[in-house]
């Protein structure tokens, strides 16, 4: 649809109404119905959102160590572009028009803390050095036969799962609630997020979903909605969708892995397959950009303290600072079959992130191979969990911000204001969690010490 019938579709919707939203640095949509005149209004100009979104964190407490924006900047309203591309019907709502935004300082600047803005910047880094990135993520996550009320009610524990026991890949179990699975299917495509499998995962309810592979920002568009749409529409069923990293240490964790190619300009030619060897030079040099960048720049993929409970051996997920070709324990799974196909696979990615920070990482470390050039490690071989040549991820959160707060590649990569407030919020974020007295020190300490 060109601009103006977006815009006619919405002067004529009977709801006279409009949803708008923005993510914020965790990767939570935080919007709010508008009418359609203020819309038509806000599209000339800008909407006004209170800054606050950029200055709590995902249980609405406000940071006390963010520059951006706090008590002592009073929380005024933000200027919030609406990108009219981004247009979407929502099917489960009456077909009300859906819009994107982005917190901009300038009309044609998107302010530093933007998640969506800064994957446009690095966009615009790479479509000048001639590449196309075209990406897809794909998500596990688990199901319960639950409500917020219930949830909360038996505070999170002993939860009821969607099916029992671990049944992956199962035809059966997909029929028990085939209803869901049909919403599932049905509504996310005819909201614009189509998949290109879904299936039952290793784990009581757990779902796996392959979105469409598309261009960078609508594949980072699509994996932000398909999170927010999945929930939603569980809701409607009696069901409780969580996209946690890691729900239980007895389970496998829920990935949210990324996988992504670069073409040329014309997006005629997947730059990462060579007829001869079948992964070019210029595939081996974005490969060796990740590995380099990842003790970097790892809270962008692994942003909160149950994302590390995830990156454990043997649990499907990496530890080590790896690649191969089609190996499932590695970091960086390759998959340089053919002229179409060829791409990688960043297996550190889990459920819990921001897709915006996720492919930002991803192809900002990509493209610092490229630029220089960097040689490519020799692949593991076999179990790349025992594989520790050339190092292993940091164990938590606090290691990990620690290494990106210190990092000179982080703020060439993504500007020196973006990463200190990205990693204030994880500061904060490790602060939270290391006031808090757990069931597990109570069940350890309480009596015996």
């Amino acid at each position: 649809m060109t601009e103006n019938q977006i815009l006619d579709y919405v002067r004529e919707h009977a709801d006279q109404r409009v949803k708008v939203a923005i993510t914020d640095i965790d990767g939570v949509l935080r919007g709010k119905y508008i009418s359609t005149e203020k819309f038509l209004s806000a599209v000339q100009g800008n909407l006004g959102f209170c800054n606050v979104v950029f200055g709590w964190d995902m249980a609405d407490v406000a940071y006390e160590n963010s520059a951006y924006t706090g008590w002592h900047s009073g929380y005024p309203d933000a200027p919030v572009r609406i990108d009219v591309t981004s247009f979407r019907a929502i099917p489960w709502e009456n077909n009300i028009p859906f819009f994107l935004c982005e917190l901009i300082d300038a009309p044609s600047n998107s302010a530093a803390v933007c998640p969506r803005g800064l994957l446009k910047g690095l966009i615009s880094q790479a479509e000048k050095a001639g590449f196309s990135p075209f990406f897809s993520q794909e998500f596990e996550w688990f199901n319960f036969e639950e409500t917020p009320n219930s949830v909360h009610e038996k505070n999170f524990q002993n939860l009821k799962p969607l099916s029992p026991g671990m049944f992956g890949y199962s035809i059966l179990r997909s029929t028990l609630r085939n209803d869901f699975f049909d919403a599932l299917f049905g509504q996310l495509s005819a909201f614009g997020i189509p998949l290109e499998g879904l299936h039952t995962e290793t784990g009581p309810g757990v779902y796996e979903a392959a979105i469409a592979y598309s261009g960078i920002l609508e594949a980072a568009d699509r994996a932000v909605l398909f999170k927010s749409s999945v929930k939603e529409l569980a809701y409607k069923k009696g069901i409780m969708a969580t996209f946690m990293a890691k729900w239980d240490e007895n389970l496998p964790g829920c990935s949210g892995h990324v996988h992504q190619s670069l073409w040329d300009a014309k997006q005629e030619k997947n730059l990462f397959f060579d007829e001869k060897t079948g992964m070019s030079e210029l595939f081996q040099h974005y490969v060796a950009g990740q590995l380099y960048c990842l003790p970097h720049i790892l809270p962008m993929v692994a942003p909160t303290v149950n994302s590390f409970k995830r990156l454990v051996e043997g649990a499907w997920a990496p530890t080590t600072l790896t690649w191969a070709t089609d190996n499932r324990t590695v970091a960086l799974r390759a998959l340089p079959g053919s002229k179409k196909a060829s791409r990688l696979e960043t297996r550190v990615v889990g459920s819990d992130v921001n897709p915006y920070l996720a492919m930002s990482a991803c192809l900002a470390a990509g493209l610092y191979g490229i630029k220089h050039k960097l040689a490519l490690q020799p692949a593991t071989v076999g179990n790349g969990y025992a594989d520790e040549r050339y190092g292993r991820l940091p164990g938590n959160l606090q290691k990990a911000t620690q290494a990106m707060k210190e990092s000179a590649v982080a703020k060439e990569l993504f500007g020196e204001e973006f990463v200190n407030h990205f990693v204030a919020t994880r500061e904060w974020e490790w602060a939270q969690f290391s006031r808090v007295v757990s069931d597990w020190e109570k069940k350890r300490y309480f009596e015996i010490i």
